[in-house]
């Protein structure tokens, strides 16, 4: 009996985005660029990403996706509050209809025990929806990073498939 082909998920993903005429930014900090590259990856993919900014430091936060300096120094860059700014800014600086974002704690260090090693928030803002997911990975920093952009992928391919 023959395998059932899988489809890798960033093909899916365009896909849906397509069909219901879709766009995207995101916004990735812990992830380095991880998730717009495997989107990138995908021909076609211009028709329905519109940016990508990798916003690693609290300058970059504010400066290109809005995050205001009141949330960064209440909440930290790791905080569910800070990854819906970036989010929602994101979605907005760039007229997307959904935005994308991740921040989290790859490793090896960087950790304390509020926000231990692989601390990761993500967080979905589209015109009238907002999710938001927290993690906790327990791998080294590649195996974080990828799980974040995984679970990214994850995040948007169901909030698409429930449109």
């Amino acid at each position: 009996m023959a395998k059932a082909e899988t489809r890798a998920i960033e093909i899916v993903i365009g896909e849906l985005l397509i069909a219901q005429k879709q766009t995207l930014a995101l916004a990735e900090s812990c992830t380095g660029g991880l998730i717009s590259h495997w989107l990138t990856n995908v021909p076609g993919s211009s028709a329905y990403l519109v940016a990508s900014v990798i916003a690693y430091a609290y300058e970059a936060k504010v400066a290109a996706l809005g995050v205001a300096w009141e949330t960064l120094n209440q909440y930290g860059a790791v905080s569910a509050e800070t990854v819906t700014a970036m989010a929602r800014g994101v979605r907005e600086k760039f007229s997307a209809t959904i935005g994308i974002a991740v921040t989290g704690i790859a490793g090896p260090g960087g950790g304390t025990p509020d926000k231990p090693v692989g601390l990761t928030f993500i967080a979905l803002a589209a015109p009238n929806d907002l999710q938001i997911e927290k993690h906790v990975w327990r791998g080294n920093r590649l195996e974080n990073k990828t799980q974040s952009a995984h679970a990214a992928l994850q995040l948007l391919k169901k909030y698409l498939e429930n449109k």
